[in-house]
C-alpha cells in the first residue's frame, strides 16, 4: 500500500481523508481533540512539501441533512491552533462556491470542507457525488482507518475519479500494528475480548482461534459463555439464542489448543443502577434476581496471571459496565495489568480506549487504535472496503 510519502505532491491540490468526528460539549467545544492530533502527523508533512490542503470529514449522524450542530466550524478553529497557521472553512463540501475556493489556493494554503455527512450520497457511495468531490483534487489520501470500513463516497468511490490515491500516515500505522499483533505476532498471543454481545463478534471470535494462543473473555458476553457451561447467570444479561455458539467457540478453542478464560467470580448488583445493593459472589452463586454486571477481584487476578508472559496483547471491549463506578475496577484492573506486561499491546475499540484513558494507562499502551468497528472487522479477517479500494487503485483496476 503506498503512501502519501511515496508521490510527488509538491505544488498539488491534496484530498485527504480524515475522521474528524470529535465529541462537542452543549456549547460546542471540543471535549477530545486525539482524532484531530492523530492525523497532524499527515497533514504537516503535505504542507511541508508546499501542497494545497484540501480535508474532508464527517461529524456525527446529520443523516443527510444539514444540522448546524455538526458543523466543523468548531474543528477548524481547533487545527489552526494545532497547525500554527490559517485553516479556511469551506460552506459546503461541493459545488460552484466551493470549486471557486480550491482554484485561489497557493501552496500551503487549508481548506476545511463541510461535514461531508450534510449529503445522502455520502453513505450510500454515491459515484456522482465522489466525482464532484474527486474533481477538487490531484491526489487523494486516506488517512480515515475509522471509517474504513465503511463504503463511503469519500474513501471508496473517489478512488475511481482521482489519478493518484494513497494512504496517510495514520492508517499505514494502523494496519502496521494489527500485522505485527495478528500476522506474525510474537507469542504468546493474548486476545482479551469484553464487551456487551458476543452476536456483535462472533466472526472476530472465530478468526481469532485461528492466531490466537490463550482467550480472555469478560463483559456481559461473558455471560452467554457461562450459560453453556451450565452455569445460572440470575438476572444478567443473556442471549439464549447464541448459547450453542459460545459453546462451540469453546470446543473448538480447545481442540486449537488455546486456553479459554472465563470469570471465576463477578461483582453482582440488585439491579442496573450505580445505587444498587452491589456484592461479590463465585460465578456459581450469582442470586438469582441479580445481575454479573463487573468480574471479580479474584478473576482479575486470574487473569492478571494469563498475562505475565504474554508477547503480544490484543484488546476489544471493557470487562464490565466501566461508565458506573461501583463495576469500573475490573476493567480498572485490566488497563494497569496489560499497561504493567512487557508486551506489544493493541487496544481497540471506544469503549476500551475510553477505559485505557480513564485508568490513566495511555501512555503505557504500545498502540491504541483510532476506529472501533474497523478494527473489530480486521479481527474478524475481513479487508477493509477503502484499503481495497485503494490497492486497487494502485493497480490500476479502478
Amino acid at each position: 500500500m503506498k503512501t502519501i510519502k511515496d508521490i510527488s505532491i509538491s505544488g498539488k491540490k491534496v484530498f485527504i481523508r480524515v475522521d474528524f468526528n470529535v465529541p462537542l460539549d452543549e456549547y460546542q467545544n471540543i471535549a477530545d481533540d486525539s482524532r484531530i492530533r492523530a492525523v497532524l502527523p499527515t497533514l504537516k508533512y503535505a504542507l511541508d512539501n508546499r501542497a494545497k490542503l484540501i480535508i474532508a470529514s464527517h461529524l456525527g449522524r446529520p443523516k443527510g441533512k444539514v444540522v448546524p450542530e455538526f458543523s466543523l466550524s468548531p474543528v477548524a478553529k481547533r487545527l489552526g491552533r494545532l497547525l500554527e497557521k490559517e485553516v479556511k472553512m469551506a460552506p459546503g463540501c461541493i459545488g460552484p462556491d466551493i470549486k471557486a475556493l480550491v482554484s485561489g489556493m497557493v501552496e500551503g494554503d487549508v481548506l476545511l470542507l463541510e461535514n461531508l455527512r450534510f449529503h445522502p450520497e455520502e453513505e450510500k457511495n454515491d459515484d456522482g457525488f465522489a466525482k464532484d468531490l474527486a474533481a477538487f483534487c490531484d491526489v487523494y489520501v486516506n488517512d480515515a482507518f475509522a471509517v474504513s470500513h465503511r463504503s463511503n463516497a469519500s474513501v471508496v468511490a473517489i478512488t475511481k475519479f482521482v489519478p493518484i490515491s494513497v494512504a496517510g500516515f495514520l492508517l499505514q500505522k494502523e494496519i502496521d500494528y494489527f500485522k505485527k499483533a495478528m500476522t506474525s505476532p510474537q507469542r504468546p498471543l493474548v486476545a482479551i475480548v469484553g464487551g456487551a454481545k458476543v452476536s456483535s463478534k462472533i466472526g472476530a471470535l472465530e478468526n481469532m482461534l485461528e492466531h490466537v494462543d490463550k482467550f480472555i473473555v469478560g463483559g456481559a458476553m461473558a455471560n452467554t459463555f457461562l450459560k453453556s457451561k451450565g452455569f445460572g447467570m440470575g438476572a444478567s444479561s443473556v442471549e439464549e439464542d447464541l448459547i450453542d455458539v459460545a459453546r462451540s467457540v469453546m470446543q473448538k478453542a480447545k481442540k486449537n489448543g488455546i486456553k479459554f478464560y472465563l470469570p471465576v467470580d463477578a461483582v453482582a448488583a440488585s439491579g442496573f443502577d450505580p445505587k444498587a445493593e452491589v456484592k461479590i459472589v463465585p460465578i456459581q452463586e450469582i442470586p438469582s434476581s441479580w445481575m454479573a454486571l463487573d468480574i471479580g477481584p479474584a478473576t482479575s487476578l486470574l487473569y492478571s496471571e494469563v498475562l505475565h508472559d504474554a508477547k503480544t496483547i490484543v484488546w476489544n471491549g471493557p470487562l464490565g459496565v466501566f461508565e458506573m463506578d461501583a463495576f469500573s475496577r475490573g476493567t480498572m484492573a485490566m488497563a494497569h495489568s496489560v499497561a504493567d506486561s512487557y508486551a506489544l499491546s493493541i487496544v481497540g475499540g471506544g469503549d476500551t480506549d475510553a477505559a485505557i484513558h480513564k485508568a490513566g494507562e495511555s501512555d503505557r499502551i504500545t498502540y491504541i487504535s483510532t476506529g472501533g468497528g474497523a478494527f473489530l472487522e480486521l479481527l474478524e479477517g475481513k479487508t477493509l472496503p477503502a484499503v481495497a479500494a485503494l490497492d486497487e487503485a494502485e493497480a490500476g483496476i479502478s
